[in-house]
């Protein structure tokens, strides 16, 4: 459906306007490119849900995988479902109807939620780094450098840590004034395509925005490629050729999805208001929105013999019903 005009609702206060929704641009303006994408994005969605719950329901049930790396991969699962529920329901929903639009309150609170989970999985990459590294370079010494109490701090750093930034970034995000216009070059509430539509200073918010990106990006990539540069240094010491094969085929697997994941926050999020692109960014936004959720559980966990062996007993206990 084509994306009609339509005029901003305007709150005044103090003899000055505020807008009160926006409307969000989606992909197309022809109805029957909408319906595919509608299907696609579907598709997508209900897969990320099942193949996430799946995995989280495997681990619950299987006594042998309540260990450190699979916690955390439960919640790499949980933050893959919210980061996706947050975008895709409103994007289903928008490219159904004609007019497109969100409330303020509405794009704050999914600005907030997403920023979290986007922030969170950041973070528990940097967390299920250094479990890979203590479990393959220090053996020995795992049940003390990396047990459950450890394990649950980590984690528990890593969603408040993510909360944290987000109330930051959205609490700036709401003091800014938005007289007009009100459209949203993008699919969903995200920091970059909103700060053009301010008519206030949004320095401070570039300026938050590129210190996140430091850390969150910056230090945590370091980190994480750091703790693998040890773990491959580590495997190329191992003797036998399968060995070796089976522990870089992991590690190339979650280095290539951290480098996607990374790559595309950091050149959607990295002076957001100056080298912003409408288009770029869509697709940019699609990696971790849409098709790392999908990706993570296959190279995660699907192709770990473990979790298919309690995929399989899962499947055995649901359909003995």
């Amino acid at each position: 459906m084509p994306l009609t005009k339509q005029s901003p609702k305007l709150m005044t206060f103090n003899n000055q306007t505020f807008i009160t929704e926006f409307i969000l641009q989606g992909f197309s303006e022809n109805p029957l490119l909408e319906i595919l994408v509608i299907w696609v994005f579907l598709f997508l969605y209900i897969m990320t849900l099942l193949g996430n719950s799946l995995i989280i329901a495997s681990v619950w049930v299987t006594p042998g995988l309540h260990t450190p790396m699979y916690f955390l991969l439960i919640n790499l699962a949980l933050l893959d479902i919210i980061c996706t529920t947050t975008v895709m329901p409103k994007l289903l929903d928008n490219l159904m109807e004609e007019k497109k639009t969100i409330s303020f309150v509405g794009c704050m609170t999914q600005l907030y939620v997403f920023t979290w989970s986007l922030s969170s999985e950041l973070l528990l990459f940097t967390a299920m780094a250094y479990d890979r590294f203590v479990a393959i370079c220090r053996p020995l010494h795992y049940s003390t450098l990396m047990n459950n109490k450890i394990c649950g701090i980590l984690t528990a750093i890593v969603w408040i840590m993510g909360g944290m930034n987000s109330g930051i970034h959205t609490g700036l995000m709401a003091k800014l004034s938005f007289c007009g216009p009100n459209i949203i070059e993008h699919f969903f509430c995200e920091i970059p395509p909103i700060l053009p539509l301010s008519c206030s200073s949004t320095k401070l918010n570039e300026l938050m925005a590129l210190l996140a990106d430091l850390f969150l990006v910056g230090v945590n990539f370091l980190l994480t490629t750091t703790s693998y540069g040890f773990i491959i240094a580590n495997i190329l010491k191992i003797r036998s050729e399968e060995g070796k094969k089976k522990a870089f085929s992991t590690c190339s697997s979650h280095l290539i999805v951290v480098t996607m994941y990374y790559f595309s926050v950091f050149s959607s999020y990295i002076s957001p208001s100056i080298s912003y692109s409408p288009e770029k960014g869509k697709v940019i936004a699609m990696l971790y929105t849409t098709l790392s959720p999908v990706i993570n559980p296959l190279i995660y966990t699907l192709r770990n013999k473990d979790v298919m062996a309690a995929l399989r007993k899962l499947f055995v206990r649901l359909f003995s019903f």
